[in-house]
């Protein structure tokens, strides 16, 4: 018969494995197995631990595969129901046109929020394509969506991106479930990518290599991450190397066409130029605008970094328990702690990530779901210790039909049964 203490154990370790697969947004299946975004079956509990199940080597053998590109031929699917993200690695061309035979390990991916596209993002895709050396490229836009910093909806965004980067069309992914680069990583480590390759603008280099290379391991699992920048940006230089989505909102909130048009690609013409600059107007509310009717630091706060640091310094914004979103990463957490001029925060998976206060937003239509509506559970180190009544009471409200116990004294309840010599 088990003790009682073995019981807790046990209930510890089973919360250790929900732990371990909450950060890495898996789901249970009821039965001791784990489920990815994807509803695949990818780990198991084991001993009171998360077991991975053995992933499929992308380097397959060449019959599976042409027996794999047969049915796919034979049986087309309907495009609508499939998911770009779900395919396996692509195979590697080389440069003659010929097939090698075995598939991409390597993945090479940009995220960003694109909002508007710019000749700057331009710069960017192709420094993607070039670091990529002809493995596969996938480029995903951020999905948020407000009146200020970010204009357009994810889809009409996307749709603009195919028509201004058309060498890119089928690399630019819509994926309503990629809303971080975490689910970007976590997603390409699933599909049995081995190294990836990130890149981005050299202000964010620092970010994305410290964030990417910390939870690896832990969220995801790669032999090597890179984290490449696509060039120097100025602000105050004209053209590519000064051009930005900042520069491109101020410009219609001034009413300023001719300024806009100056930061579309040059593949974007007439017509389609203006039906960018419509909406990103309509998607900033922007119907009769006056420069007196916004505040710069609002919609491009890079460009009125003196405003948003007042703002902050008088705590109007980023407030400790406030919910911001990290604009470069997609990351949503509660502020924890306030620096001179950056924030730490936290995610609803307890991963800690840190931001300059130019780089966030706060964010009230999207909340961090309380841990006994999410079953992902968070316990301070003082109500883990075994043997405590904190303990024995988090215990008791993972076992079925033990939920409404609060008030239940193990020591009373041992003492009243002990055999009294």
């Amino acid at each position: 018969m088990k003790t009682f203490f073995s019981f807790l154990t046990e209930v510890d370790d089973l919360r250790g494995a929900k732990a371990q697969a909450s950060k890495l947004n898996l789901k249970s299946d009821g039965h001791g197995g784990w489920l990815n975004s994807r509803g695949e079956q990818v780990a198991k509990t084991e001993g009171g631990k998360l077991v991975f199940l053995k992933k499929k080597d992308p380097r397959a053998d060449d019959s599976a595969k042409k027996m794999s590109q047969g049915r796919a031929v034979a049986q087309p699917t309907d495009p609508k129901q499939k998911k770009p993200e779900a395919a396996a690695p692509k195979k590697a061309e080389t440069g003659d046109g010929s097939d090698e035979g075995t598939a991409s390990s390597d993945l090479t991916v940009a995220f960003g929020r694109f909002n508007p596209p710019t000749i700057g993002h331009e710069k960017l895709l192709q420094a993607a394509q070039k670091a990529s050396q002809g493995g596969d490229l996938k480029i995903y836009p951020s999905r948020t969506q407000d009146g200020k910093k970010n204009p357009l909806d994810p889809d009409m965004k996307i749709s603009f991106m195919k028509k201004m980067f058309p060498d890119f069309e089928e690399q630019i992914i819509n994926d309503s479930e990629m809303v971080s680069i975490f689910n970007v990583l976590t997603t390409a480590s699933e599909e049995g990518y081995k190294n990836v390759n990130i890149v981005v603008g050299a202000d964010r280099q620092a970010e994305f290599e410290n964030l990417a290379q910390k939870y690896n391991g832990d969220l995801y699992n790669f032999d090597q991450i890179r984290v490449i920048s696509a060039g120097v940006r100025d602000a105050d230089a004209e053209g590519v190397e000064g051009m930005s989505a900042s520069k491109m909102r101020k410009a219609v909130a001034d009413g300023d066409f001719e300024a806009f048009k100056k930061g579309t690609p040059s593949k974007l013409k007439g017509a389609d130029v203006q039906a960018v600059y419509d909406a990103v107007r309509q998607g900033m509310g922007a119907k009769k605008v006056k420069k007196e009717s916004y505040d710069l630091w609002e919609i491009a706060p890079k460009s009125d970094q003196r405003s948003l640091r007042e703002n902050y310094m008088l705590g109007k914004i980023f407030n400790l328990g406030a919910l911001v979103e990290n604009l470069n990463t997609g990351l949503i957490g509660k502020v924890i702690r306030k620096g001179t001029n950056y924030l730490i925060c936290v995610t609803e998976q307890d991963n800690m990530f840190k931001s300059w206060i130019h780089d966030v937003m706060e964010t009230k239509d999207k909340k961090i779901i309380p841990s006994d509506k999410s079953g992902i559970y968070g316990v301070a180190a003082k109500d883990r210790e075994v043997g405590t009544d904190a303990h024995r009471r988090y215990a008791q409200s993972m076992v079925p039909g033990q939920e409404e116990i609060k008030n239940f004294n193990i020591k009373e309840f041992i003492n009243k049964y002990k055999i009294k010599k």
